[in-house]
């Protein structure tokens, strides 16, 4: 009888509103994403090719909503997986989306040379798209935040000094990218080094001490709040499902962005270099900006920086193998205009770099970027992307000097042991 009695008690706590209940409520946004992408597994299933503009909106869509998915699972595994190994696993996770659409290009460039130009306007896209809106807007909205709070103008974010190894890592994978543009290709020896540096940044965030409780929010919250069982068996169907509508709507979104460019009219490099980013980071900055709303902008600052120096090691090491693979020589060839691109990319990034030497994100720093993200949509020519790469360097060599007595420490910073630091700090007004 005592078992039967387990039983009933387990059925009556269902019935209640208890353990199954709570799973339902829990993986609700979930269902309703992927019914979103239920239209793209349909095609794709069935062999049918829509027009280009349709296939953009129906694979972009399942796209988007896998990407949150996957972001929601990635959040939610942080509560059964210890501090520094969650970072190494998010560190994998976060990339995939882009990293899917890109890899994508670079293959078939093996055999299509022309894909070469989709593969690196993807890729630069994708970074300063990160770093000229995310990172600007993650700022502006926890200073804003702060100054509303405090009743008084908070001018920087601090971050703490842990973030120093992040950036120490970004600035080594920075100076090592400017490979790109001098050489004017991403050769395959190039790729296997940023690899094994992306590896070795793994090793040293899963060494890393993480004693902090995950900070989960919305969705991830409530699944993370799930019993042991429940958590992780909805968690890795999570990353099993979403990674699945990924790669299977990876292809088709490629294709269609090229072929509707073309039917549409539009430059078919600027559609992959602007859309497709949108469509695989839009998970990942909704999270940053809510963690800034909360007034957690270091953490929301952070998880950006990790995903910049992801892009700089992962992705652009990957994209020469993928292109191998595919058939293409030992060295991915870029023409001007990409040389051109990756030269932009690089100089946003030493600025960002140079202005975060003192782990102080000022407020005209921000605006500096953004403004400066937006005025490259105002002159895309070749003229207007040597000019902005131009002034992205000057000022980033002002900011060095200013930050000058930081720029060892970073550099050196990813090699030697990091000290346990002090709980984060708060936003402070200068």
């Amino acid at each position: 009888m005592g078992e039967y009695g387990l039983i009933l008690a387990q059925l009556r706590k269902y019935r209640n509103g208890g353990t199954l209940d709570q799973v339902i409520r829990a993986i609700r946004p979930v269902l309703l994403l992927l019914l979103v992408a239920v239209p793209a597994l349909v095609l794709r299933a069935s062999g049918v090719h829509p027009a280009p503009p349709l296939a953009i909106v129906v694979f972009g869509l399942a796209v988007v909503a896998a990407s949150f998915v996957l972001a929601w699972a990635a959040e939610a595994a942080e509560v059964d997986i210890s501090g520094g190994l969650a970072i190494a696993l998010l560190a994998v996770i976060a990339v995939l989306p882009e990293y899917a659409v890109d890899l994508y290009f670079a293959h078939t460039a093996g055999s299509k040379p022309e894909y070469v130009a989709y593969a690196a306007a993807n890729m630069t896209g994708s970074n300063r798209l990160l770093l000229g809106l995310g990172w600007s807007s993650v700022v502006l909205i926890s200073l804003y935040v702060a100054s509303k709070r405090s009743g008084r103008t908070v001018k920087a974010l601090v971050l703490e000094s842990g973030y120093r190894r992040e950036l120490g890592f970004l600035a080594v994978a920075s100076i090592v990218a400017f490979i790109i543009p001098l050489t004017g290709q991403i050769h395959l020896l190039l790729g296997i080094a940023l690899l094994a540096f992306f590896a070795y940044y793994l090793w040293r965030a899963a060494a890393a001490d993480h004693n902090d409780e995950p900070d989960l929010v919305g969705p991830a919250a409530r699944i993370g709040g799930l019993g042991k069982v429940q958590r992780r068996t909805t968690v890795i169907s999570m990353f099993v499902v979403s990674a699945g509508v990924i790669l299977l709507s990876a292809e088709p979104f490629a294709n269609s962005l090229v072929e509707g460019g073309r039917a549409l009219g539009i430059d078919q490099f600027l559609l992959v270099q602007w859309l497709a980013p949108l469509a695989s980071e839009a998970p990942e900055f909704i999270v940053a900006i809510l963690f800034a709303w909360r007034g957690k902008g270091a953490a929301a600052l952070g998880l950006l920086i990790s995903a910049k120096v992801n892009q700089w090691t992962l992705l652009i090491g990957s994209l020469p193998i993928a292109y191998g693979i595919g058939g293409g020589p030992a060295a991915l060839q870029l023409d001007g205009r990409q040389v051109e691109e990756f030269l932009l990319t690089a100089t946003q990034t030493v600025l960002g770099l140079a202005v975060l030497l003192s782990l102080r994100f000022p407020r005209w720093a921000a605006w500096t970027l953004l403004g400066l993200f937006a005025v490259q949509f105002a002159v895309p020519g070749q003229t207007g992307r040597y000019v902005l790469s131009s002034i992205y360097l000057v000022l980033a060599i002002a900011a060095i000097i200013y930050n000058r007595q930081y720029v060892v420490a970073t550099l050196t910073s990813p090699f030697r042991r990091t000290p346990k630091v002090a709980a984060e700090r708060e936003l402070i007004g200068v």
